[in-house]
C-alpha cells in the first residue's frame, strides 16, 4: 500500500508500513510453517505465552496472564469487540484527538458516538479536559467507554505510570470502561520505558488490544492479543467463540517467533529510529525552520506542526502536489490536526533526507 498507492515520482511517507528487512527469526518461523504445509487451522496459546514472556522481559510486567488474554484478527477489530462487550449502540467513546484515524470510523460504524477530548498544548492528556468528557459521556445514563491509544498516535507521546494511574482513577470515578490500543508498545525511544496499562493501580477492569505488528512490520499477517484486567476476565470471556476464526494462522505464528526470538532486531531498528528522529530535527532545522517537530517518545511516526508556513488547514495537499511527497494529512486526525502533517520515519536517511528535500521545494 505504501508504495502503490501513488504515482511512481511521489515518494511515500504516509501510511504506517516500515522500509525494513524481516526479521530472521520471522522469516524462518514462516518458511518452516510453508515447508511443513502448515497452513491450517490456529490452534494453542503459543502466541499469548510469547506476549508474557515478552511483558515481563521488556517492560517488567507479569500481569499479561494468558487465561486472560483471547486471539483476534487485528487490533482494530479487537477494539470493535471490546467495545462491543462493554457499550451499548448509540453509547459515547471518549477518544483524544489529534489520533489514529480509524478511531473515529471503527467506532461510528459501531453505531457508537465518538466524544472528544482534546489533547493538551504539550500533546500529553488533559486531565480537566477528559473529565469533562467522562462527565458528559455519562450523563444519559447509558454505558461510556474510553478508547485510549498508547503510546499515542499520532504524536508519539508515552504516558506515564502516572498519568495512567490517574486515568484508573478518573474512569473508575465516572464508571467508563477503558480500552487500550498499545499496538506501538514495543518501539519506545531510548531512554524512555513503557508502561502497560493494566499494571497500573486501579486498572484491573481495563482492557487492552496487543500486537507485534507495528514492532517487527506484520501488517499483512493478521493476529492481535485482546488482554484483560482481573475484574474484566468475565467480560473477556464473553467473546463470541467466532472472533478467534479471523486471525491469520501464519500471523500467528509470525507474531509468536517475533515476540519471542526477534528482541535484538527490535532493538536495532530502534536504534536506527533514534537515528532517523536526530536527523528529521536537525534537516528541519536547516531547511524548514517554521516547521515545529517535537521528536517522539514512541512510535516511528513524527507530527509536525506546519501551520507556521501559512499553506492552510492541509499542508499535505501542497506537500503533494508541488513536492511530490506523500504525508499524512493532519486534519483526519480530529480536532487538533489541522496545519499539521504525519511523516513515517520508519525507512532509510537518504530517503527522509529526500522527504524534506521534497517538503521545501513545494515552498518555492
Amino acid at each position: 500500500m505504501k508504495w502503490r498507492t501513488y504515482p511512481p515520482d511521489v515518494l511515500p511517507l504516509w501510511v504506517a508500513e516500515m522500509d525494513v528487512p524481516l526479521a530472521e527469526p520471522v522469516l524462518r518461523a514462516l518458511t518452516d510453517a510453508l515447508a511443513l504445509g502448515d497452513t491450517g487451522y490456529p490452534a494453542g496459546t503459543a502466541y499469548a505465552e510469547a506476549l508474557a514472556e515478552f511483558a515481563e522481559k521488556r517492560w517488567g510486567w507479569d500481569g499479561c496472564a494468558v487465561e486472560r488474554t483471547a486471539i483476534v484478527p487485528d487490533v482494530m477489530m479487537g477494539i470493535v469487540e471490546m467495545l462491543r462487550l462493554v457499550t451499548g449502540n448509540g453509547d459515547p467513546v471518549v477518544v483524544n484527538p489529534p489520533v489514529y484515524p480509524p478511531f473515529f470510523q471503527f467506532i461510528e460504524h459501531l453505531d457508537r458516538r465518538v466524544v472528544e477530548a482534546s489533547l493538551g498544548p504539550d500533546l500529553r492528556i488533559d486531565f480537566d479536559t477528559l473529565e469533562e468528557a467522562f462527565r458528559q459521556a455519562v450523563a444519559g445514563g447509558g454505558r461510556a467507554a474510553y478508547l485510549l491509544c498508547s503510546p499515542q498516535n499520532p504524536t508519539g507521546t508515552v504516558h506515564t505510570a502516572a498519568e495512567l494511574a490517574a486515568v484508573a482513577a478518573l474512569a473508575d470515578r465516572y464508571g467508563v470502561r477503558v480500552v487500550v490500543d498499545e499496538i506501538h508498545a514495543p518501539l519506545t525511544a531510548s531512554g524512555v520505558d513503557f508502561v502497560p496499562y493494566l499494571s497500573v493501580p486501579g486498572a484491573e477492569s481495563g482492557l487492552s488490544l496487543m500486537s507485534a505488528s507495528k514492532g517487527w512490520n506484520l501488517a499483512g499477517l493478521k493476529a492481535a492479543l485482546a488482554v484483560a484486567g482481573t475484574a474484566a476476565a468475565a467480560d473477556l470471556a464473553r467473546l463470541p467463540e467466532e472472533v478467534s476464526h479471523g486471525p491469520s494462522h501464519l500471523g500467528i505464528i509470525a507474531h509468536t517467533a517475533a515476540l519471542r526470538d526477534g528482541t535484538a532486531w527490535l532493538d536495532a531498528l530502534r536504534a536506527g529510529l533514534d537515528e532517523n528522529r536526530r536527523l528529521l530535527t536537525d534537516l528541519l532545522a536547516a531547511h524548514l525552520p517554521s516547521v515545529n517537530c517535537r521528536p517522539g517518545e514512541a512510535t516511528y511516526l513524527a507530527w509536525l506542526d506546519c501551520r507556521g508556513l501559512g499553506l492552510g488547514d492541509d499542508p499535505a495537499d501542497v506537500f503533494l502536489e508541488r513536492g511530490r511527497v506523500a504525508l499524512s494529512a493532519g486534519s483526519r486526525f480530529g480536532t487538533g490536526g489541522r496545519g499539521h502533517v504525519r511523516l513515517n520515519l520508519a525507512t532509510s536517511p537518504e530517503v527522509v533526507e529526500e522527504g524534506v528535500r521534497r517538503m521545501a521545494a513545494a515552498l518555492g
